[in-house]
């Protein structure tokens, strides 16, 4: 069974990768898949996403690193993949959760959302946190990737 990991990553962070770990276990093949907002606004274009993606799952043999702009449920029937997976940091992510599966289900029910709850030392990573701490010139270790790091100060010199 193949499943669909679906963001923005901007940029990717540890608490992202510690989903992408664990979902990689569970399915056949994960698409980890930058989804196109034109609402929002990036850090990063979509190409250095893809990049820092790229690099910081290598290592796991299943997951594939893809982008869309289509609806996900639309792109995860695509991708022959009837699993929506995300992540559960707070109560605040549960209520925004809940209204996206409502949507999804609304849109195609034979997609399901599954929800990981993150492990308690990423629940207060968000990649806004992020990129508000490094824009200030102060430490992310240990937020993201030593790459994703490395990319964040190029950015913000």
């Amino acid at each position: 069974m193949n499943a669909v990991y679906a963001g923005t990553f901007d940029p990717v962070t540890c608490g992202h990768l510690d989903i992408i770990e664990r979902a990689s276990k569970m399915y056949d093949v994960l698409y980890v898949t930058i989804f196109i907002n034109p609402q929002k606004t990036t850090l990063f274009s979509l190409e250095e996403r893809l990049a820092l993606l790229k690099e910081v799952t290598k290592t796991y043999t299943n997951v594939r690193v893809d982008f869309s702009d289509d609806l996900a449920v639309s792109y995860a029937k695509k991708m022959n993949a009837p699993i929506l997976v995300r992540g559960l940091r707070a109560t605040m992510d549960f209520e925004y959760e809940l209204q996206l599966a409502f949507s999804n289900q609304y849109l195609d029910d034979s997609v399901d959302m599954i929800f990981l709850m993150t492990r308690p030392n990423h629940s207060y990573i968000s990649s806004s946190s992020v990129k508000e701490i490094a824009s200030h010139h102060r430490c992310v270790t240990g937020l993201v990737p030593p790459i994703v790091e490395k990319a964040l100060h190029e950015k913000f010199g």
